[in-house]
């Protein structure tokens, strides 16, 4: 246990370490930080690391056994209502309990008190989880639910005030974080084992994405009847050290605020946990064990995580957003904004659980190394376009519109493992370290350019959510092109069957011999 936790860490150091270095060297290059702030920022970035450790190893012994027992418990129940409802509750609480949720509603003033956004977007989230079991019971193609979803989504955005737009948008990022993302992507894959047929597989990527899209029609919903447009957002709380005192004290008042957010989180999962338990007896006493020791070190690693990365790296993304756009060389911007990007997914703890669940499923066909990069390139491209947005003060739906219409149109040329993949991309990339650093970064740059905070410094999670979308089954489609012409001839000249063929053709990753990306 211990070396495999120590191995965790290893990892989470590998790839925390980027990051770090870029801001560090931004901090001695780009503008100078405060000494305080710097501490403040390498003491967070140490905790992070340690927090992703145990957070990775408790998610793959709790988080993901609880989503796959669950899903696959749900379908054994003839009665659907029971299924749905059950469905309905667990999105509910996954998504009060995540922190990237609870990060986003305070800094969202126009929406008083908090509870009401998380709520909304709770809400959203448990009726598109309920959409999405059934999407996979019945064999429904994830992206005719995608077309209508959209379609619905940008209709309700022409009624909503446009200050508030931004915030529905970014809602729909936010809500798919560490906490939900092993829990729904383990349930999906428990839903479509039940199938067993041949499309299972595909089917069992594409929770995430449409859960995704539940809050952003929620809080559209939300703003329509709210009218929260006089409303205005009061900026960023910067926490200042002079001292190493003042920074050890920081961290010392905030950790008893981040353990009471996730022990309430924790718990509500706990209880349903054994609740299900009980009435299922699906796992026997050393899972219940593994699960609850799990369960532990995933408590530990969200306390430390979210104590490094709102202590130690929102004061820091926010004040170097707002000194380089104050500067001659704003521009600057944009190419610091590719590079905090391609290196910063490296460090969201729910990428590595979906990579590691598409190599899994895939059985290698698609491994890690090939999602991160895809992956960073996304991010990358997003956080460029954020930095030319935010300077130029485009508004976000000229962007957002033809980027989730080329995603859509992408759907029915790729092959379909690759649009649950993609679309469920979105979502896991914009993880903690979005709303509380890149955010940050956003809202600073828009005070340092004289910008409007709800109008161009919000968007910024919605353009990370979009451009994995794109990039992803961008590499699915030159991918499946080019092994499609290569492993057709091979086949050919062996003389292989060709209904083997098209059987590869259907999955497009993975083909006579087992070609891995």
């Amino acid at each position: 246990m211990n070396k495999i936790l120590y191995e965790k860490i290893v990892e989470a150091f590998s790839s925390v370490l980027p990051i770090t270095g870029i801001v560090l060297l931004a901090s001695i290059v780009l503008t100078p930080l405060p000494a305080g702030t710097v501490l403040m920022f390498i003491v967070g970035a140490a905790m992070l690391i340690v927090g992703m450790g145990f957070f990775t190893m408790g998610a793959d012994m709790a988080m993901m056994p609880m989503g796959e027992g669950i899903g696959i418990q749900l379908t054994k129940t003839t009665n659907l209502f029971v299924i749905l409802s059950i469905s309905f509750v667990m999105g509910v609480i996954i998504t009060i309990a995540e922190p990237d949720l609870q990060v986003l509603a305070r800094q969202v003033p126009s929406i008083q008190p908090p509870i009401v956004l998380i709520v909304t977007v709770a809400c959203g989230v448990g009726f598109f989880l309920v959409m999405s079991i059934l999407r996979t019971l019945f064999k429904i193609r994830l992206s005719v639910l995608l077309i209508i979803s959209y379609l619905v989504t940008f209709a309700l955005a022409y009624f909503t005030p446009d200050n508030f737009m931004p915030v529905a948008f970014d809602s729909g990022g936010v809500t798919t974080g560490p906490i939900t993302v092993p829990f729904v992507l383990a349930m999906g894959v428990g839903v479509a084992s039940i199938r067993g047929d041949k499309g299972s597989q595909e089917d069992s990527f594409g929770l995430v994405s449409l859960c995704s899209v539940g809050p952003i029609l929620a809080v559209l919903l939300l703003g329509i009847f709210y009218n929260p447009s006089g409303a205005a957002v009061s900026g960023t709380h910067i926490a200042s050290a002079d001292t190493s005192r003042d920074v050890v004290i920081q961290f010392a008042e905030h950790i008893p605020r981040s353990f009471t957010d996730v022990i309430q989180a924790m718990g509500a999962i706990a209880v349903c946990f054994v609740i299900f338990q009980t009435a299922s007896r699906r796992f026997k006493k050393h899972q219940v064990r593994r699960v609850a020791v799990g369960l532990v070190y995933t408590l530990i690693g969200l306390v430390v995580f979210l104590t490094g990365v709102n202590v130690g790296f929102i004061p820091a993304g926010h004040l170097l957003g707002e000194q380089i756009a104050a500067s001659p060389f704003k521009w600057v911007l944009v190419p610091f904004g590719i590079v905090v990007g391609y290196f910063i997914v490296a460090a969201e703890p729910a990428v590595h659980v979906l990579n590691k669940q598409v190599e899994d499923i895939s059985a290698g066909a698609i491994p890690a190394r090939t999602m991160q990069a895809g992956l960073a390139i996304g991010m990358a491209s997003a956080l460029a376009v954020t930095m030319v947005r935010i300077l130029l003060q485009i508004p976000l739906m000229y962007i957002l519109i033809p980027g989730y219409a080329l995603a859509i149109i992408l759907t029915f040329f790729v092959p379909r493992i690759f649009t649950g993949i993609a679309f469920d991309s979105g979502g896991v990339c914009s993880g903690p370290l979005t709303s509380t650093f890149l955010l940050p970064l956003a809202m600073g740059a828009t005070q340092g350019s004289g910008g409007d905070l709800m109008k161009d410094a919000f968007g910024i999670v919605a353009m990370v959510a979009m451009a994995p979308l794109i990039v992803i089954q961008i590499i699915g489609l030159l991918y499946s092109i080019k092994l499609k012409s290569t492993q057709k001839a091979g086949a050919q000249a062996a003389g292989a069957d060709m209904g083997e063929i098209i059987e590869y053709e259907r999955w497009g990753f993975a083909g006579v011999g087992g070609a891995a990306l």
